[in-house]
């Protein structure tokens, strides 16, 4: 007989008890169980849907199961067990209700007692024989669109200030469709047609990127043990993501400074342009520094990349004036942009976050504005949509450095060429990606 704590439903409720309850990453937790239980290709799958599909639905089941529950407080591992049983049950079309149901009273029984065995099966034979709570039933359209989509109706309201009512639709809508995974090609190792033909050979399938140079979005396979992965000549990177330094034009013999580098993806895009030249690569943490220093041997890289702890607000204490010819600031930031990939995000940022956030950006770009030289470019790039974080931080570091201006952000492909903002914004509904800003500053000779 199949040993209980082993199957995908019981360890999507262990993953989900320490993401909703004790703020977790999903993706490094899910990872984490996939690789020591070495499950198969099917219990994966199913492991990650339910995961996933929870959180990104979690507000719309928290609403369907309240008549249920009647104001019962419940220990989170408890919650989170009838979540992932009421998603099953309303999203997984071939998964058998019996299945769901007696697999989850059976959870139930083993790690609590009879009385929950009891309180778990009567609430899922209550949710199958009544119909769903009607949506239609919430009078606020504002409170509707956030249970619907899920997502908290401070960020709800705050998308709708920023793009509207129609385009916000379109964001939510596209944040709860499964993610694709992207690669870069690592041209430091092998040309576009080498990495494409050693990923056939490993059997990864992909397609190139109608957004990215290098990007390569995957079709099928498993990347992560492929050789192509192994040997460095290809990384993971969203699509939108890889913008940022596209949009920067190094040249060769460039020093350049990467301010909040970790985990060193676009530290190491940078250094594969850089034959004679290097980026100095920064971040708060000596782990997150090694983290940067791996990937960088990974890829080949590491000659031209030096990294190091500092915080991006003291590069003063360590760099002279206008000691690089370019630098990133990929920004600290809500993330709002990665909730396809992370949708545990929305729940646990608040706008206050946001508004503190902006702070922070602030403090790193005034910082970092007299290391450039004249002439020289500051790339500003965060992975959210809020305008907080995005225009309102460029439009302030301006107002108040009037030796920079910005420029119009230009992408090899052309990316929204055709936009009036100077300033990119690729939003998750735009291509299926994450969202992503990018802003080009220039300081003025």
């Amino acid at each position: 007989m199949t040993n209980i704590k082993k199957t995908p439903r019981w360890l999507a409720m262990v993953i989900l008890d320490r993401v909703i309850g004790q703020e977790a990453y999903s993706n490094l937790q899910l990872n984490n169980t996939i690789t020591h239980h070495q499950l198969s290709e099917v219990d994966r799958r199913l492991l990650t849907n339910i995961v996933y599909g929870t959180l990104q639905h979690k507000l719309t089941l928290d609403y369907r199961l309240a008549p249920f529950l009647k104001n019962k407080k419940l220990a989170n591992w408890v919650h989170v067990l009838l979540l992932e049983a009421a998603y099953q049950l309303d999203y997984l079309q071939r998964v058998p209700d019996f299945a769901v149901v007696n697999e989850t009273v059976e959870i139930a029984k083993v790690n609590g007692n009879p009385g929950i065995r009891k309180l778990v099966t009567a609430v899922l034979h209550n949710y199958l024989r009544h119909p769903r709570r009607d949506l239609s039933d919430i009078k606020d359209p504002l409170l509707r669109l956030s249970v619907s989509s899920s997502v908290p109706r401070w960020l709800v309201e705050q998308l709708t200030t920023d793009y509207g009512m129609e385009q916000t639709r379109a964001i939510l809508t596209s944040i709860n469709e499964p993610a694709h995974l992207s690669l870069r090609v690592n041209y430091a190792k092998g040309s576009l047609k080498k990495v494409v033909d050693q990923l056939a050979n490993d059997g990864v399938r992909v397609h190139c990127s109608p957004l990215a140079l290098a990007g390569l979005v995957v079709d099928s396979g498993k990347v992560i043990s492929s050789s192509a992965f192994k040997n460095g000549l290809v990384t993971i990177q969203d699509e939108s993501a890889q913008l940022a330094v596209d949009s920067m034009k190094l040249a060769d013999d460039f020093k350049v400074l990467d301010a909040c580098a970790a985990p060193g993806g676009k530290t190491a895009q940078i250094a594969e342009q850089l034959g004679r030249g290097k980026v100095v690569a920064l971040d708060l943490h000596a782990n997150k520094v090694r983290l940067i220093q791996k990937n960088a041997t990974r890829l080949g890289v590491s000659d031209q990349v030096e990294a190091m702890a500092l915080d991006a607000r003291k590069v003063g204490k360590k760099f002279a004036d206008e000691e690089f010819d370019a630098i990133l600031v990929d920004a600290p930031c809500s993330g709002i942009g990665l909730l396809r990939k992370k949708p545990e995000i929305r729940y646990a940022k608040t706008a206050a976050d946001s508004q503190y956030l902006h702070q922070i950006q602030l403090a790193i770009l005034n910082a970092v504005a007299t290391k450039v030289k004249k002439g020289g470019i500051i790339t500003y790039s965060t992975c959210t949509l809020l305008k907080t974080e995005n225009e309102l931080t460029v439009r302030e570091f301006l107002s108040s450095n009037p030796q920079f201006a910005e420029l119009t952000t230009k992408t090899t492909k052309c990316i929204k060429d055709g936009r009036d903002a100077r300033s990119l914004t690729i939003l998750p509904s735009d291509y299926d990606t994450d969202g992503f800003f990018i802003a080009t500053i220039k300081r003025l000779s």
